[in-house]
C-alpha cells in the first residue's frame, strides 16, 4: 500500500512513482486510496508501467472522491479492482476515510507512508497496519522531518526508515513477495 499527503511536495511525487515503479517491476500490486496527490501518483504510476492496482474507496463505488478522479476511477473499476465497503446511496462523511484506512491495512501486506503531516489522515492508516501486524515503512524524508512527532512514536511500535534504493532489498521482508520469488 503506497499512501501520503493530498498536498505532495515534488520528492513525494518523485518517491511514489520509485516505489510503485519497483513494486510493479516485482509483480506486486500496488494498493490505495484515490485520494488526491501521493495516492494518485501510485495508482496511476502503476497503471502506466503495466502493473496492477487496488483502489480502497470511503465513499460507494459509484462516487469518486475526488470528483476529479473520476476517470481514474472508472478506468480502475474496469480494468483493475476498486472496493468499498459503502453501499450505493450511503453518505460520504468524514468517519467514513478511516474506515477505508484499516480496509487498506487488511487488503495489504505492507504500507509505506510516502509523506504525511502532524495531523494527516495517513497516520491512521500506519498505526492501523502495526495493530494488524503488518509492516510499515515510513519513508526516509517522513522519518528526517523535525517538524513531525508520530514518525518516532510509529518507529517504537515497528515502523522502518525506507528509501526507494532499499526497496528491493526489503521486499524479501514481506512473506507474500518472498513466497512469490522463491517460486519463480
Amino acid at each position: 500500500c503506497i499512501v501520503g499527503s493530498r498536498k505532495m511536495t515534488d520528492e513525494g511525487r518523485e518517491d511514489a512513482e520509485c516505489l510503485a515503479k519497483t513494486l510493479v517491476n516485482q509483480g506486486a500490486i500496488v494498493v490505495s486510496g484515490l485520494a488526491e496527490g501521493i495516492d494518485t501518483v501510485a495508482h496511476e504510476t502503476a497503471i502506466n508501467n503495466g502493473g496492477k492496482t487496488i483502489s480502497v474507496l470511503g465513499t460507494p463505488l459509484n462516487i469518486a472522491y475526488p470528483k476529479k478522479n473520476a476517470i481514474l476511477l472508472d478506468r480502475i473499476k474496469r480494468d483493475y479492482l476498486a472496493v468499498t465497503q459503502f453501499p450505493v446511496g450511503y453518505p460520504t462523511k468524514k468517519e467514513n476515510f478511516p474506515m477505508r484506512n484499516r480496509t487498506m491495512a487488511l487488503l495489504s501486506d505492507a504500507t509505506i507512508i510516502v509523506e504525511a503531516s502532524e495531523t494527516s489522515g495517513t497516520r491512521h492508516l500506519g498505526w492501523e497496519a502495526l495493530r494488524l501486524g503488518r509492516l510499515v515503512f515510513l519513508m526516509d524524508s517522513v522519518v528526517q522531518n523535525k517538524e513531525l512527532s508520530w514518525p518516532t512514536e510509529m518507529m517504537k511500535y515497528g515502523a522502518q526508515e525506507l528509501t526507494c534504493d532499499l526497496l528491493p532489498e526489503i521486499l524479501y521482508d514481506i512473506p507474500n513477495v518472498t513466497a512469490r520469488l522463491a517460486y519463480a
